[in-house]
C-alpha cells in the first residue's frame, strides 16, 4: 500500500518550507508599516538589554527610623511589657470649687481615690499660690474635701473653679508637731502588648531555574532572588510600621494591638495643631518642651512640607543672631557625623534640633498622602536617647524595641525556608520553596510626654 506524506508548512505555499519560516523576499515591509531597512531579519538581531536594574524609586525601604533615633533592643520574656514611670515631683492643690474674693475662704476638692488630680494634697501649713493674682494662701485647715485658707498679705483673692495652685513652701509656730500626714511618691505602671508580625514568599522548582536578564547581584539572573528581597524588605517595612501606627484594641478577636510610637505620644505626649511654620510656632513647642523637662537635644523627623517650611523658619538663625551654635553630643560632639547620618542641625531657647527627612512621610504609597499628613503625621521630634540628665546623670533611652527572647532562641527575626526538594530543601512534599518570616515585637515610650507629634491642618 502507498503511503502519503504530510507536513505543515503554515502560510509556505511551496510545500515543503517548515512552518513558521520565511524565506528571504524583497520588500518584506510594507512600505506604510516601514521602520527599518532591517525589518525582514528583526527575528534574528539578538535584544541589547541592560542587565542592571533602573532603581526609578530609589531605595524604597523605609526601615531604619528606630535604629537611628536611638532605639535599645531589649529581650522579653512575657506576653507584656511593663514598665514604669514617676510622677510629678511636685504636686499643685486642684480645685473643683474656689471662692470670690475675700482674705480667707474654703476650696473644695474631689474626693480622695475618685480623680488623683484633684485629690486633696495639701496640708495644714503649706503655702498656695494662686495664679490669678499671685497672692500666697495659707492653708488653715484641710480635712475631707475642704481646704480652708487665708491670704498672708490680708489682701482679698479670689480662687477660680477649676484652678491649680502650686504648693509652694510650708510655714510653722514656734514648738508646733510635725506634719500630721505625708505624700507618697506616685509611679505609673504602662502596659503595652506584643505585635507578631508574619509574612510568607513561594517559588516554584521551575520558576528557581529559570534566568533573567537583570544582573541581581554576583552574575546572579534568578528573578525569585529579586522577589524574595523584596518581599523580606516589606516584611522589614511594615514591623517598624507597625510599632509606629500600632493601637491596642479590643475590637479585633484574639488580636490585644500593641501601642504604637504614634499612639503613644497622642495619648500622652505634645501634639502641634499644624505643621511648624516659623519661629513663634518653634517657639511654642520650646516653651511646652520646658514644662515637660525636656532633654536639650531633638531629632526631627519629618515630611518634604515640614522640612522645607523648617528650613525657612530657620534660615535666619545664627550664632549671635538669635540662636546658639548647635550642640552634638548625639554625635560625639561630631558635626561631621551628624551631617554623614543626614542630619542638619539648628539651637532655638537652649534646644538642639537635628533634622532629617522621613521618607516614610514621603512614600506617596504609604504615609506621604496629604490627608495623611494632616490625619496621622507630618513629622515627630524625639528626645536623643543618649542624652544623660546633668543632675542625676541617669540614662534612659526615649525608645525601646523589645523582641521575645529567651535560652538563646530569639523572635526578632525569624527565618526559614520549607520545600519539596527545591533549592535543597527537603522538608516538604510541594513542588516549591516557602519562605517564612515572623517577628514578634512591641516598642516602648519612654516619658512620651516629651516627644512632639506634629500635624498639618487640612
Amino acid at each position: 500500500m502507498a503511503i502519503t506524506v504530510s507536513q505543515p508548512t503554515g502560510n509556505s505555499n511551496d510545500g515543503f518550507t517548515p512552518k513558521g519560516v520565511k524565506n528571504s523576499l524583497f520588500n518584506l515591509a510594507d512600505p506604510t508599516k516601514y521602520t527599518s531597512l532591517y525589518d525582514f531579519i528583526n527575528e534574528v538581531n539578538a535584544p541589547d538589554v541592560r542587565a542592571q536594574l533602573v532603581k526609578q524609586y530609589g531605595d524604597q525601604g523605609i526601615t531604619g527610623f528606630l535604629k537611628l533615633t536611638g532605639a535599645v533592643n531589649a529581650a522579653g520574656t512575657a506576653d507584656q511589657v511593663q514598665y514604669f514611670e514617676e510622677a510629678r515631683l511636685h504636686q499643685g492643690q486642684a480645685v473643683a470649687t474656689g471662692f470670690a474674693s475675700a482674705t480667707t475662704g474654703d476650696i473644695t476638692v474631689t474626693a480622695a481615690g475618685s480623680d488623683n488630680a484633684t485629690a486633696m494634697v495639701a496640708r495644714v501649713g503649706d503655702i498656695l499660690l494662686n495664679p490669678a493674682d499671685g497672692e500666697r494662701l495659707y492653708v488653715t485647715a484641710a480635712s475631707g474635701t475642704t481646704v480652708s485658707v487665708a491670704t498672708l498679705s490680708g489682701n482679698a483673692s479670689a480662687v477660680a473653679d477649676a484652678a491649680v495652685l502650686p504648693i509652694v513652701g510650708n510655714m510653722f509656730a514656734q514648738g508646733s508637731d510635725q506634719p500630721g500626714n505625708f505624700l507618697q511618691s506616685n509611679v505609673v505602671r504602662r502596659i503595652n502588648d506584643y505585635a507578631i508580625v508574619k509574612e510568607v514568599y513561594e517559588v516554584s522548582g521551575s520558576q528557581a531555574t529559570n534566568i533573567g536578564y537583570i544582573d541581581l547581584g554576583g552574575g546572579d539572573y534568578r528573578w525569585y532572588i529579586k522577589s524574595e528581597a523584596d518581599t523580606r524588605q516589606r516584611f522589614l517595612d511594615k514591623r517598624e510600621m507597625t510599632m509606629l501606627l500600632g493601637e491596642k484594641t479590643s475590637a479585633v478577636t484574639g488580636v490585644a494591638g500593641t501601642e504604637g510610637y504614634f499612639a503613644a505620644i497622642e495619648d500622652r505626649g505634645i501634639v502641634t495643631s499644624d505643621i511648624i511654620d516659623a519661629l513663634d510656632d518653634l517657639d511654642v513647642i520650646v516653651k511646652q518642651l520646658d514644662k515637660n523637662g525636656a532633654p536639650a537635644e531633638y531629632a526631627v523627623y519629618a515630611n518634604s512640607n515640614q522640612f522645607l517650611k523648617l528650613d525657612d523658619a530657620i534660615a535666619g538663625i545664627e550664632s549671635g543672631n538669635g540662636g546658639l551654635m548647635a550642640a552634638y553630643g548625639a554625635f560625639n560632639n561630631d558635626k561631621d557625623m551628624a551631617l554623614n547620618l543626614g542630619f542638619k542641625s539648628f539651637s532655638r531657647g537652649g534646644y538642639t534640633f537635628h533634622k532629617h527627612a522621613w521618607k516614610l512621610l514621603n512614600d506617596p504609597t504609604l504615609l506621604g498622602q496629604t490627608s495623611i499628613g494632616q490625619q496621622v503625621a507630618s513629622g515627630v521630634m524625639i528626645p536623643i536617647a543618649n542624652v544623660v540628665d546633668p543632675k542625676s546623670g541617669n540614662r534612659a533611652p526615649a525608645l525601646e524595641m523589645n523582641y521575645k527572647a529567651t535560652n538563646g532562641y530569639s523572635r526578632e527575626m525569624e527565618h526559614w525556608v520549607t520545600g519539596g526538594g527545591v533549592l535543597g530543601f527537603t522538608n516538604d512534599t510541594q513542588d516549591l520553596a516557602k519562605f517564612n518570616y515572623r517577628s514578634e515585637c512591641c516598642l516602648v515610650t519612654r516619658a512620651a510626654n516629651q516627644h512632639v507629634l506634629i500635624k498639618a491642618t487640612a
